[in-house]
């Protein structure tokens, strides 16, 4: 058979265990999947040492940013049979734009945010990739950014990408769910997305929907606590945390320690949010998981001793242990604490103080009147937020900011208390 003339060639096809089979589109949105760029995203993990409580938890970025773009198609198409009007441009934009959101993660995600380049959000280098992305792509990119920071004039695409019910968040919530095993952060995406429509521009959702959506807040909260914020997951991260402000410290003053080429450019070089030269995006996006796990073998040996039995407790899973309080932990306690650990492990109470720490995490799964709320709208026109429009008293108990202050020290140290 002859071919036939200007025929488009079929997308590719990936099986996802989450969405099943994904479509991505040839052209400009299999050139971006295919730059190192984003492939770096197969090795960070979504949710950085969770997997030391759930074995499951490995999916990388990469799956992640995968289902979004998904979740993005299937709910462009969605407004497009409700006749929103979506240009070509327009629908691809949206879907590059949510590939692109999370490509500004460093090592280990959230874990390790402000540590490689101090007071960095992720949300900014995405920014700053995706501007490389754009030179390279020689333009191609301009609307995608537009509508990542919020500029186009629709701003409902720009709600699909970052807002209070995106597909960031449709995504990761079944996601991480799976992958945990956590059921409680199932959600019905399909109806969500189904219920989705536009209004003056913004993304609203129709009134048939409000149990979804009650569910979906619901889930949020319960996944940050099971999961998110499990006490082990964050021993871990903190525990990471502070071995990379160990190493800093120590590279600061002087001592020879192991660093490779990409991690020793951003410990020996004061790099800051200001300095993202191309230099700078093209050593970051160097960096990933393996390369912090591999020193973290490596620095298990160095002569620190604080440095390297960190690094062995994190090798054998000899964590931290946090404790959780609705007030305050005594500061006074605390300084106790320390001392009494720095007399036993002959150590200075600066050096303790990489053991026994406290501080406060908030969860707070919907934002009441905010400036991209979920908004429904009902079947004679009126448009209320979703805290108003539910008949569940637990949305805005949902609303108000739930602050828990934590305590890590030892393990040991823990056990001795219970004597």
């Amino acid at each position: 058979m002859e071919k036939l003339k200007n025929s488009v060639k079929a997308p590719k096809i990936i099986n996802d265990p989450v969405h099943g089979f994904i479509e991505i589109p040839r052209g400009l949105i299999l050139n971006l999947i295919d730059s190192p760029t984003f492939q770096r995203l197969r090795r960070i993990k979504q949710l950085g040492q969770s997997s030391l409580v759930y074995p499951g938890a490995v999916h990388t970025r990469f799956n992640h940013a995968m289902g979004a773009m998904h979740l993005m198609r299937q709910a462009l198409d969605v407004l497009k049979r409700k006749k929103v009007e979506i240009t070509k441009q327009e629908y691809k934009a949206a879907q590059v734009a949510i590939l692109l959101h999370d490509v500004g993660h460093g090592p280990f995600s959230h874990a390790l945010e402000h540590v490689i380049i101090p007071n960095l959000h992720h949300e900014d280098m995405s920014l700053a990739l995706m501007h490389n992305l754009n030179k390279h792509f020689r333009g191609k990119l301009d609307l995608a950014i537009e509508i990542f920071e919020g500029k186009y004039p629709r701003p409902f695409f720009h709600q699909l990408v970052s807002g209070q019910l995106d597909m960031d968040r449709m995504d990761y919530l079944i996601r991480d769910s799976f992958f945990t095993g956590v059921a409680e952060g199932i959600v019905g995406i399909d109806r969500i997305i189904k219920i989705l429509n536009v209004h003056d521009g913004n993304l609203v959702c129709e009134d048939k929907g409000i149990y979804s959506l009650e569910k979906f807040v619901l889930a949020r909260r319960l996944m940050y606590w099971q999961v998110y914020l499990h006490k082990a997951a964050m021993a871990a991260e903190y525990m990471i945390v502070n071995i990379l402000r160990r190493v800093r410290m120590l590279v600061e003053a002087g001592e020879k320690i192991y660093l490779d080429e990409n991690l020793g450019f951003f410990f020996k070089n004061n790099i800051s949010p200001k300095d993202l030269t191309k230099k700078v995006l093209n050593k970051f996006i160097q960096l990933d998981d393996n390369d912090i796990e591999f020193a973290i073998k490596k620095w298990q040996s160095e002569k620190d001793p604080v440095l390297s039995d960190l690094c062995q407790r994190i090798q054998s899973r000899k964590l931290l242990k946090i404790r959780m309080s609705d007030k305050p932990y005594d500061e006074k306690r605390i300084l106790m604490e320390r001392e009494k650990y720095a007399k036993a492990k002959n150590i200075s109470m600066d050096d303790a103080a990489f053991y026994i720490f406290s501080g406060t995490v908030s969860n707070q799964p919907y934002v009441e009147n905010s400036q991209e709320p979920i908004v429904i709208r009902f079947k004679n026109g009126e448009l209320k937020d979703l805290s108003e429009a539910t008949d569940l008293p637990n949305i805005h108990a949902l609303a108000t900011p739930v602050v828990k202050y934590y305590y890590c020290s030892p393990a040991e140290m823990q056990e001795e208390d219970k004597e």
